[in-house]
């Protein structure tokens, strides 16, 4: 993967993000292109990475083998469509980190059934903690699939999908997820707060112990009932917290909001792929 000519169509965070750690793992920052039409921020990508930066995206694709098409979901039909002729003439692998667009619609909008790998990274990524899930077209080769998910473990975690329809679950569970996280932090804060602590220490205490229950999880083999059976002392503060909150529906509500933004997802690629 260390060898390969990689281009960004689209210079966002997500971009930089990754760019950020393909050269943190030793990525020839000479090998990697960006196309974007804000001068101001290709500059910016030039002056931080030291890599190659064009305002045309077809001279981009004509300069690598691997096209990560980073642009925002409702612009995908018009940079495929102008990109066509390039695509059909260079055969680039094309990775999308586009929302919501579905391998089909690119095919569709591009034209001669090009190899294509849809990811779908969280917010995460923009810190090197990321999750990714990707699903490919029959197109897509063994080496393709390697560079493929060595992109995108520059940022996190990187797992297959079997079939893509798994990928609005996985909008649902890991793209969105980072939200609810959020909003159980904000509601945790908001309560050390009415029980009287300062706003620094709530949000501190907050901040440290998600960040220690999620490393205690990733580091543990064991289920997530049983890591939670183990700090929850019969008779004590934890049981009772814990009480409360499976008696107002919590585990019903998070399987309710799921399926909500698994639904939205396909409406939303439904619509996206009309285009």
């Amino acid at each position: 993967m260390k060898d390969a000519t990689i281009g960004f169509i689209g210079g966002g965070n997500m971009a930089g993000s990754l760019i950020g750690g393909l050269i943190a793992d030793h990525v020839d920052p000479g090998r990697i292109w960006v196309s974007e039409p804000d001068g101001g921020r290709l500059r910016q990508l030039a002056d931080t990475f030291g890599v190659n930066t064009t305002g045309n995206n077809a001279e981009l694709v004509a300069a690598v083998d691997t096209v990560v098409l980073a642009v925002k979901p409702q612009s995908m039909k018009e940079v495929c469509a102008a990109l066509a002729d390039a695509v059909q003439t260079k055969r680039p692998l094309l990775i999308s980190v586009a929302a919501g667009i579905r391998i089909d619609a690119i095919q569709r909008w591009l034209g001669a059934n090009p190899a294509i790998v849809r990811a779908m990274p969280n917010t995460p990524a923009l810190v090197q903690c990321g999750a990714t899930a990707l699903c490919a077209s029959p197109q897509v080769n063994n080496a393709q699939r390697e560079t493929a998910e060595g992109i995108m473990r520059a940022v996190g975690l990187a797992l297959w999908l079997e079939q893509e329809e798994q990928m609005d679950a996985v909008t649902a569970l890991s793209g969105s997820g980072p939200a609810y996280f959020f909003l159980v932090m904000e509601a945790m804060e908001k309560a050390g707060l009415a029980l009287g602590l300062t706003r620094d220490t709530a949000r501190l205490l907050t901040l440290q112990t998600a960040f220690g229950a999620a490393k205690v999880a990733l580091e543990s083999r064991e289920e997530m009932a049983l890591l939670r059976q183990r700090v929850t002392s019969p008779g004590g503060t934890t049981e009772r917290a814990v009480g409360i909150l499976q008696q107002g529906g919590l585990e019903t509500l998070f399987a309710q909001a799921l399926t909500g933004a698994r639904d939205r997802s396909r409406e939303l690629a439904e619509l996206l792929g009309e285009q």
